[in-house]
């Protein structure tokens, strides 16, 4: 594989869990529709109606167009100057990885402090790949 595949493929695994967190989404929300534990004029035009562990799937689901926004903007600004390398393509699939972590505790037993954590982590990591790509495009080459 080259350079080029080896760092889209962590985005196109992300783009997987983002349908896989939307397919959860719908079919919790399909489900408690279906249960009565819900009222569809309740949640119309506000999502907190939702029963908690429908909206953790939801909320998960908002959280995947948020920081990942900077991943995907990093990932195409450096496949567009040419300056991919490794050290960009590790830090990708950290990213992704995190996201997945992130993804396992929000919709599953969502410990706040440990989600957070996970967060952080790859908030951070996707900071670094910003920093990496400034470096590689003003100071290394």
């Amino acid at each position: 594989m080259t350079i080029t595949q080896w760092l889209l493929l962590p985005a196109f695994i992300h783009v997987a869990l983002v349908f896989i967190v939307g397919g959860g989404m719908g079919r919790a929300r399909f489900r408690a529709a279906q249960q009565g534990r819900v009222k569809i004029k309740d949640v119309a035009l506000d999502n907190s109606g939702w029963p908690d562990d429908v909206r953790k799937f939801s909320n998960n689901y908002q959280n995947q167009f948020e920081v990942p926004v900077l991943f995907y903007a990093v990932l195409a600004l450096l496949l567009a100057t040419q300056l991919a390398d490794w050290v960009a393509v590790v830090l990708a699939w950290i990213f992704v990885a995190s996201r997945i972590v992130h993804t396992l505790i929000h919709t599953g037993a969502n410990v706040v402090i440990r989600r957070f954590q996970v967060f952080v982590f790859g908030f951070s990591v996707v900071a670094l790949m910003w920093v990496w790509f400034g470096l590689r495009l003003y100071v290394i080459g």
